[in-house]
Order: C-alpha cells, then sequence, then structure tokens
C-alpha cells in the first residue's frame, strides 16, 4: 500500500471536514440511498430524530392553543356551541398528525432503529401518560363526530361519553403537551450539536411544513363542511349544559 493511502486512510480529517461516519447520517438524513435525489417520501420525512422532534413540539404548542380555545368554549357552551364544534373539528388535523408524529417514534424506537435507540424513549411520566391521552383522544373525537352527525337524538346514549371523555382528554393532552412545552426554545433554537443533526433539520424541513401545513388545512376544511351541522344542534330544545 502506498504512502498516500496509508496517509488517506489514517490521518485525522482537516479542519471542518468530516469523517465517513459523520458522513454516513448526513446522507441518510438527506434522502441519500433512496435513489437518483430520493423518493419524495424520503425527502417528506426526512430529518431523523430531530425532525421528529420539531415537528412534534411545534404541533404540540399548536395543540395548546387550541386546548385553550375548546376551554373557552366550555365556560359557556350554549352561547359558544357552534364555536366548540367548529373548533372540535378544525382540531381533528393537527390532532392526527400529533399521534403520527410521536406514533412514528414510538414505532422506529421499538424496531431498534439506531438514531432512534441513540435518541432513547420519552420520559417515563410521558409514557405513563400517553395510553390515557390516545384513549381518550380516540374516544372524545369519534363521540364528538358521531353526536354531530346523528344530531340532538343521539344525546342519551353519546352525549355522557364525549362529556367525560372531553375532561379526560382536556386534562391528559394538556399534561402531556406542557410537559413538551419547555422543550420549545431548545427545539427551534439553532444547532450547536455539529454538521450532522444541523443537516437532520434543514433536511426535512419542507417535509415539516407541509405536514403541518396539510392538517391545518384537512382541519379548516373539516370545520367548514360541518357548519351545516351545527343549526340542528343550536336550535335543539334543550339545554347544552
Amino acid at each position: 500500500m502506498t504512502f498516500e493511502s496509508h496517509a488517506s486512510e489514517d490521518a485525522p480529517p482537516r479542519r471542518g471536514g468530516l469523517t465517513p461516519e459523520r458522513r454516513a447520517p448526513r446522507a441518510v438524513a438527506a434522502g441519500g440511498g433512496t435513489g437518483r435525489g430520493g423518493s419524495l417520501l424520503a425527502h417528506l420525512t426526512a430529518g431523523g430524530t430531530e425532525g421528529n422532534e420539531r415537528l412534534t413540539t411545534v404541533t404540540g404548542a399548536l395543540l395548546l392553543v387550541g386546548l385553550a380555545a375548546l376551554g373557552i368554549t366550555i365556560l359557556r357552551i350554549h352561547p359558544l356551541l357552534e364555536e366548540h364544534m367548529f373548533l372540535g373539528m378544525l382540531l381533528i388535523g393537527p390532532v392526527a398528525l400529533k399521534m403520527g408524529s410521536t406514533g412514528y417514534r414510538f414505532v422506529r424506537y421499538y424496531t431498534a432503529e439506531p438514531r432512534y435507540r441513540r435518541k432513547g424513549p420519552p420520559e417515563p411520566a410521558m409514557r405513563l401518560l400517553a395510553p390515557l391521552v390516545v384513549l381518550s383522544t380516540v374516544v372524545v373525537f369519534a363521540s364528538g363526530v358521531a353526536l354531530m352527525l346523528v344530531g340532538p337524538s343521539s344525546r342519551g346514549a353519546l352525549l355522557p361519553i364525549h362529556k367525560v371523555s372531553f375532561f379526560v382528554w382536556l386534562s391528559a393532552t394538556g399534561l402531556h403537551v406542557l410537559g413538551h412545552l419547555a422543550d420549545l426554545p431548545r427545539v427551534l433554537a439553532p444547532s450547536e450539536t455539529g454538521i450532522v443533526e444541523l443537516d437532520e433539520r434543514r433536511a426535512g424541513r419542507g417535509g415539516r411544513a407541509l405536514a403541518l401545513g396539510g392538517m391545518l388545512v384537512a382541519g379548516l376544511v373539516l370545520g367548514v363542511i360541518s357548519i351545516s351541522q351545527f343549526p340542528a344542534w343550536v336550535n335543539a330544545p334543550f339545554p347544552h349544559h
């Protein structure tokens, strides 16, 4: 072997250079290995653990605003019933995105994906709270949509379920979001941990923006479509509390 080949393998990288070990994650984060330029799916899901954490945290912050607005409608549910139903439908999109991003991390971690294993699991308190958040989310939104579609005639069977699950969901999700809200400044701050992490953040930026915007638009569309169902409840001859 020539002197030059020894030098290229054993010499330390120049300042600002990347070792092969650091170059590999960068290629993965940018969608490398998926074909010419990477597939569309690879670009949309790029960003690794950094991107997943950013998407989850930003979506959670938006949900906290939505939870606060829903809480206000509960205080005066009769005059704000239309707003309550509209906000409920609007939040379906962001809630689905939040569950999707956290579920993706769960699957990647327990299928032993190296980057997610290095990242580690969520805090124990968040892991204990997660099943309650998921279950109450499914029940409250399913019962709410069913109530809206069937109309006031369904209130005897579904309304108690919706009321109880709503308060459980509001409490559990509020705690869950607040538990992650402290991470918001760190997650959104410029990366100081190296080129690989910075590349991961940049790699999935477009996909994250598209996912977040798409889910907000989807929720808005659901809310607008549902407006025609509101009068049946607003004009129903019984108290809405």
